[in-house]
Parts: C-alpha cells; sequence; structure tokens
C-alpha cells in the first residue's frame, strides 16, 4: 500500500507486527523488514513463535562492563543584561553633580581626582594642545574630546563657520556639542575624567556656557585660556587647512574673547608658557575651583 507524498503516514502497527531494522554486515543481503502495512510469510529457517529468546553470549574473560555515564555538566543559562559590553556592566550617565569641598587639612589634588574641564579659548590660544598635554600626563584615567573634532565628522555637507555663521553651521555645532556633552557624561559614569575644548564666546548665550552646562552637569569646571593677540596670529600662521583663519577673523575672535573678563571664571594667559608649563598653572586653577566651585 502506498501513501501520497506529503499525506500523513499511517499509525504504527500493532505488537507482533512491527520491524527493526537489521544492522549492516558484509555478508550477502537477506529479505529486508517488510514494508508496514503488507504481510509476508515466515522467513525461511526462522525460529518458531512459541520458541525461547535466544541468551546473549557471555562476555569475554577479563572484560569488565562500562558502568553509566555521568550526565553532561549543565552550563548556567546567562541571560543578557542591558547596557553592557562584553560582560562589564555599564552605569548610566548622568548629569556631572558640583565637585565636593574637601575638608580644610587636606589641598586639593586635582591630578588624582575625577573632573570634567572645559577649556574655552579664541582660536590659536593653544587650547587642543594643552588639553592633549594635560590629559596625557594625569594619574587617573582621562579623555580628551576636542568639539571641533566631532564637529568634522561630518563630512559631506559639512557647514564650515569660516564660510559665513548660518542656521546649518549653528545646528551642526548644537549637535556636536550634545554628542560631546554625551561622551563625557559616559566616560565620567565610568570613572574617566574629561577635559573638552571649545571656543565659547561670552557674548552668545544661545551657544555659550548654558548648553555646556546642560549637556554636561553643573560640575563642569570652565577655564579660560587667553593669551596675547600676537601670540594667537604667530599659532594660527602655522596651521593649514579649514583650521587656519585670516588675521582679520583671528583679531575678531581675539577681543570678543576678552569679554571674559570680569566674568567671574579662571583665566589664564600663556603667551609666555609653553604647554607644560600651561599645564601646571591649569593644575593650580582647577585646585582652587574644586575647593571653590566658580559661579556660572
Amino acid at each position: 500500500m502506498q501513501h501520497a507524498v506529503g499525506s500523513p503516514l499511517p499509525p504504527p502497527h500493532q505488537s507482533g507486527h512491527g520491524w527493526t531494522p537489521a544492522a549492516p554486515h558484509s555478508g550477502p543481503p537477506h529479505p529486508g523488514p517488510p514494508h508496514p502495512g503488507t504481510h509476508q510469510g515466515p522467513a525461511p529457517h526462522a525460529p518458531h513463535q512459541g520458541s525461547a529468546p535466544v541468551p546473549p553470549p557471555p562476555p569475554a574473560p577479563g572484560f569488565t562492563p562500562p558502568g553509566p555515564l555521568p550526565p553532561a555538566p549543565q552550563q548556567a543559562h546567562v541571560s543578557p543584561t542591558p547596557e553592557t559590553t562584553g560582560h562589564v556592566p555599564l552605569p548610566p550617565g548622568g548629569p556631572v553633580g558640583m565637585p565636593s569641598a574637601p575638608p580644610a587639612t587636606t589641598a586639593p589634588d586635582p591630578a588624582g581626582t575625577t573632573l570634567a574641564v572645559l577649556l574655552i579659548g579664541p582660536a590659536g590660544a593653544g587650547k587642543t594642545s594643552v588639553a592633549k598635554y594635560w590629559a596625557d600626563h594625569r594619574r587617573v584615567p582621562t579623555a580628551h574630546i576636542s568639539l571641533d573634532d566631532v564637529r568634522e565628522w561630518v563630512r559631506s555637507g559639512f557647514a564650515d563657520p569660516q564660510s559665513g555663521w548660518n542656521d546649518n553651521s549653528e545646528a551642526q555645532y548644537r549637535l556636536a556639542r550634545r554628542t560631546c556633552g554625551f561622551a563625557a557624561r559616559n566616560f565620567l559614569a565610568n570613572g574617566i575624567s574629561c577635559i573638552l575644548d571649545d571656543a565659547v564666546f561670552p557674548d552668545r548665550p544661545v551657544v555659550g556656557l548654558g548648553g555646556w552646562k546642560r549637556h554636561v552637569g553643573p560640575g563642569l569646571l570652565p577655564v579660560v585660556l587667553l593669551p596675547g593677540l600676537e601670540i594667537v596670529l604667530e599659532r594660527n600662521a602655522e596651521r593649514s587647512g579649514n583650521r587656519r583663519l585670516t588675521d582679520e577673523e583671528v583679531a575678531r575672535i581675539h577681543g570678543r574673547m576678552a569679554g571674559w573678563y570680569g566674568s567671574g571664571l579662571p583665566i589664564i594667559d600663556n603667551s609666555q608658557l609653553d604647554v607644560p608649563q600651561t599645564a601646571q598653572v591649569l593644575n593650580d586653577v582647577l585646585a582652587r575651583s574644586i575647593a571653590s566651585p566658580p559661579s556660572w
């Protein structure tokens, strides 16, 4: 009896009509098992239906039957944890709180404290060089985040402020600052200090310090790096690409940065200081800011 392809298989037969596949052997073939649903006569030389079963052969001398196999070890099921990298949980990056003032008998040590620093200054002030050196020479893990670098992640359609400050360049600036703030919060939540650098203007509150405080938190410590105009012009002349500005633009930016005087923020004039000396002065300024956070 044949069954159509795809139709259900017939139910198993009752006891005495089933079959067991024969083990492969090298001898001549013998009649195979009956097809389910068919009836065949007894095979030649088959034992009588009522005869006793043949016992298995005795084991060879010296043979010990193997014991039961041990159960396979079960691996513990590890459920995936959200916000993890591998098996390392990442704490949520919330806004950075104000640094707590140390006891009066203990001098603040900015080199060994987890901090969030915003280094402000005009083009050519040395922000990037000082920030990198400061981050490289701390005793605790420290990241350097440059807003200009993040802005230039946009390749096609980059709104270069040198071509004029417009809605597109301002939108990309806001997006870059929000990205920098997000990165800083996550670094700080994992015990890594951050120093960010940006040319923040005191007369542009729309894209000023308020945005940094919203994105990073009130614990961000701003410091202004403001050398003399002649030093800024010399450093700008050594630049290339879109990082180099015209002398007129550099002078205009430097003049606007002078508005930070009288703002209450700490200002470093690094006109006569090299990068390591400026980084040391930055540490001194931060020690005072930790002891008495600036109001901004």
